[in-house]
């Protein structure tokens, strides 16, 4: 940012627009809807449903994932009540990550939503299609009548 330039503006910090009680029960749900949809909290859940799992196998399993990336989310799952994380006392010591019921619950639902999805991926590519042609047209529309604007 220049040295010039101290008209910033300013940032809204969660507690600013959750003060009343409805509108802290909106954000609770907002942040937790958030949280969940989240790319890597979807292959987090779906690995751990099926049984407990260690990090490294978290870490082989979730495509793509840092491992900062694995450890927050998986200390933010375990925030929300969606993970249980359990410690043995061997050496080294062993780790697991379960899915707590209410994330079994969760996963039920993602299955639903992914089935939806799944029923409906031609019509969505289609529309995908179709806007992209008509996004093109309106620019090639636009372009013709901007330069015949210059030419005249």
């Amino acid at each position: 940012m220049s040295q010039r330039n101290i008209d910033v503006t300013p940032q809204v910090s969660a507690a600013e627009v959750c003060e009343t009680p409805a509108a802290q029960e909106a954000c609770s749900v907002l942040e937790t809807l958030a949280r969940i949809s989240g790319k890597w909290s979807i292959g987090i859940l779906l690995v751990t449903t099926q049984g407990p799992a260690r990090f490294t196998e978290l870490e082989r399993e979730v495509k793509g994932i840092s491992r900062r990336m694995l450890t927050l989310t998986l200390r933010n799952l375990e925030r929300d009540g969606l993970l249980t994380r359990t410690v043995y006392p061997t050496v080294p010591p062993k780790v697991e990550y379960t899915a707590t019921p209410m994330a079994r619950e969760l996963y039920d639902s993602l299955l639903a939503l992914t089935g939806w999805a799944e029923r409906h991926r031609h019509e969505i590519d289609d529309a995908r299609v179709a806007y992209g042609r008509t996004a093109a047209e309106a620019t090639q529309s636009r372009n013709h009548l901007a330069l015949a604007g210059r030419v005249a």
